[in-house]
């Protein structure tokens, strides 16, 4: 009988530390760790990420070096403003149409490709924007920018 105590008492011992259903702890994980997995998702997104950049090489050329110093050159862009009180500006300087037409034309012949922009303000007169307009098709400036504001959102 002694041996058949030994026996069960160490089968309840055996069922109390493998976490039987007696003993209040379950045997079955009900959820699953997946810190290991997300470890392997990153490095496998930055294996791919270095791979990626490294094979990403062209053909190598001597590329030219920048100046670190400003440019001293004049910009060659004229803008033409149109203001809400209907004065008219070439760069900063107010101009009339028949001066506006004169100083384009110097320009023009400086610079074949000229290019202008025109800006004018939204209560103004459509006719100012078109006699502007039509001064720059005049001299045949080919090159022509119409300033408008973002929308916004």
């Amino acid at each position: 009988m002694s041996s058949s105590r030994a026996s069960l008492s160490s089968t309840a011992e055996a069922a109390i530390v493998s976490g039987s259903i007696e003993s209040g702890e379950k045997d079955v994980y009900d959820d699953i760790n997946i810190t290991p997995m997300l470890d392997l998702a990153y490095v496998l997104m930055v294996i791919f990420i270095i791979m990626t950049t490294a094979s990403v090489q062209g053909i190598k050329v001597n590329l030219p070096k920048a100046s670190d110093t400003p440019s001293l050159a004049k910009p060659q862009t004229k803008a033409i403003t149109l203001t809400a009180d209907g004065t008219m500006y070439l760069d900063t300087y107010p101009v009339s149409l028949p001066e506006l037409e004169n100083l384009l034309r110097n320009a023009k012949a400086a610079n074949p490709n000229l290019p202008v922009i025109v800006k004018a303000d939204s209560t103004i007169a459509y006719q100012r924007v078109i006699d502007v307009l039509d001064v720059v098709g005049r001299l045949e400036i080919n090159q022509l920018g119409l300033v408008t504001q973002r929308l916004s959102k």
